[in-house]
């Protein structure tokens, strides 16, 4: 099944492999004599790449533009949650550019060499290389002596070019996937090379390299007329000596919009960072999962929300984001930190996680915080039928929801648009449950003393599980409570049948527009995705929103 599987989709992938091989071979063999253009081309690209690079990161920028067009469509809103996504496409753009332009450059500078050491003294391209070899002369070949390295390491092209490519190579094999999971540090301190980066992208023309005949000299020296007699030129009026001058540098004025922008979003990091913050309460949960209670003043937020966090006692410099698990009704924001790393596991034993007794107020570590910021989950309330998928520590947006829900039907008696939530939560372990279940106990109980029991339908998964654990599970299996959750709701085994699943919703409320709400994995959200398209066909419209971060 698995080579199958593999096969399908080698099968899949070799019409796109064979047209970038088609397209390899037809640039290597028009390189060499359009190398030039083949290189300019994908600068031009470059330009324009690297001017859309830093917008999907201005946190600050995308919820004021989220705030702004919400109201108006919530459609355009809602692309603007795909921002990752679109950050990592230009930086692919931004990678395959380079790569033609430095390929078509390697082509251009064995051109100009050949042209200089060329055995033909009369030619036409040996003729444009030996111009500027009198003093004060102005050239049109950049290469003046008798290697390609020379030019590399002793003009500001060369070696800003070197650089640039150096840190692109960096910054992008260590935000793959691996990396990124398992070496987080590695990842957030090679990708601040972007500084370098636009550093040197900002100085790489102004050597002036790539070089042109001057507008003033093209009225003198025709090169339609003189370029057919080029041995005669500056021995007769009509075809005197071509004179050239450096294309001044364009770069900037593609960039330097964003990076102001850049610049004012970390400033107003940096501001919010030195705003005051208190840890009113710790809570070392069973499942090493971490719950920090905190207050700052003026922090206001939505449902979903996220905040990044920095312990200036751990790290001066690094940065992780977190969902806001409390609601906005409660007098404090939350968040629940899974100890899966260096960083998280420092915060841990700061804050008493290692230690038998609690820890004291005054030993808490100093925090800081920056946000909140929008994700798709804002929009929850929106729908009057919504899905809550939450696979593992995923389920933390969610909390926030239910939460909510808790503080409007149950202790406010708030209307709201929303008529029914489906919850579903995916989990690999029984010690994940735990700080969550006391939320659902609670949830569960109050709901059924308003008689609204039908507003929320919860279908809880545990997706692996041990021996000794199934013996356990089937003693207790008719207990009126669920063994693991201790709901009444009792704990489904395996994974969801999402075609019967999205089949009943539905059927149950045809003509609805149906909120599907994910915080989970790449492959689960595709399993989703796919799902939202083919069943908006048999009755209500699933609209798919996933959490990026």
């Amino acid at each position: 099944m698995g080579n199958a599987t593999v096969n399908t989709y080698t099968e899949k992938k070799r019409p796109f492999l064979t047209l970038i091989l088609l397209l390899l071979s037809f640039f290597i063999s028009r390189a060499p004599k359009h190398a030039l253009s083949w290189a300019r081309a994908p600068a031009a690209c470059l330009n324009f790449n690297c001017m859309l690079i830093l917008l999907p990161v201005c946190r600050n920028l995308l919820s004021f533009l989220r705030g702004s067009i919400q109201c108006c469509s919530r459609t355009a809103a809602r692309q603007l949650d795909r921002n990752i996504t679109f950050h990592k496409l230009v930086a692919y753009m931004i990678a395959f550019h380079t790569a033609v332009h430095i390929i078509a450059h390697l082509f251009n500078f064995e051109r100009f060499m050949d042209a200089q050491l060329e055995a033909n003294t009369s030619s036409l391209t040996h003729v444009l290389s030996v111009i500027g070899n009198k003093e004060n002369e102005s050239f049109l070949n950049p290469i003046r002596s008798n290697g390609t390295t020379i030019v590399m390491f002793t003009t500001v092209a060369g070696l800003t070019g070197v650089v640039i490519t150096l840190a692109l190579i960096l910054i992008i094999t260590s935000s793959m996937e691996v990396i990124r999971r398992s070496y987080f540090e590695v990842f957030w301190f090679t990708h601040h090379l972007f500084i370098v980066f636009f550093i040197g992208l900002v100085l790489h023309g102004i050597g002036r390299i790539v070089r042109g005949q001057t507008f003033a000299n093209l009225k003198l020296h025709k090169p339609l007329t003189c370029h057919s007699r080029y041995e005669e030129w500056g021995r007769i009026t009509e075809c005197p000596e071509p004179e050239f001058a450096g294309n001044p540098p364009m770069t900037w004025k593609w960039v330097v919009g964003p990076m102001v922008l850049y610049l004012c979003e970390r400033i107003v990091r940096f501001y919010r960072s030195q705003q005051k913050v208190v840890i009113t309460k710790v809570v070392m949960h069973p499942s090493k999962t971490l719950e920090l209670q905190m207050k700052k003043k003026g922090f206001k937020m939505e449902v979903g929300q996220y905040i990044f966090m920095q312990c200036p006692s751990i790290s001066q410099l690094e940065w992780h984001p977190f969902t806001l698990t409390s609601a906005p009704e409660e007098g404090h924001f939350s968040v629940h930190i899974r100890i899966v790393g260096d960083w998280t596991q420092a915060l841990y034993s700061a804050c008493g996680g290692d230690k038998t007794e609690g820890q004291e107020a005054w030993e808490l570590p100093r925090m800081a915080v920056d946000g909140p910021f929008g994700t798709a989950s804002e929009d929850v309330f929106r729908y009057e039928v919504v899905m809550l998928v939450g696979a593992g520590i995923g389920v933390t947006p969610f909390a926030s929801i239910l939460k909510s829900v808790w503080y409007k039907h149950v202790q406010q008696n708030t209307n709201v648009f929303t008529k029914k939530i489906y919850f579903y939560w995916l989990c690999p372990e029984t010690e994940a449950f735990e700080w969550f279940a006391d939320l659902l106990q609670s949830l569960e109980r109050q709901m059924t003393e308003k008689n609204m029991s039908d507003f929320l339908s919860y279908n809880i998964y545990l997706t692996r599980w041990k021996d000794t654990e199934a013996a356990h599970f089937r003693v207790h299996h008719e207990a009126e409570n669920d063994p693991i959750t201790g709901l009444k709701q009792k704990t489904l085994y395996g994974k969801p049948n999402w075609d019967s699943e999205f089949n009943t919703i539905a059927t149950s409320h045809p003509g609805c527009k149906v909120g599907v709400f994910l915080c989970g994995p790449p492959l689960l959200a595709k399993a989703l995705e796919k799902q939202c398209l083919t069943q908006s066909q048999a009755g209500a419209e699933f609209i798919f929103n996933k959490e990026n971060f």
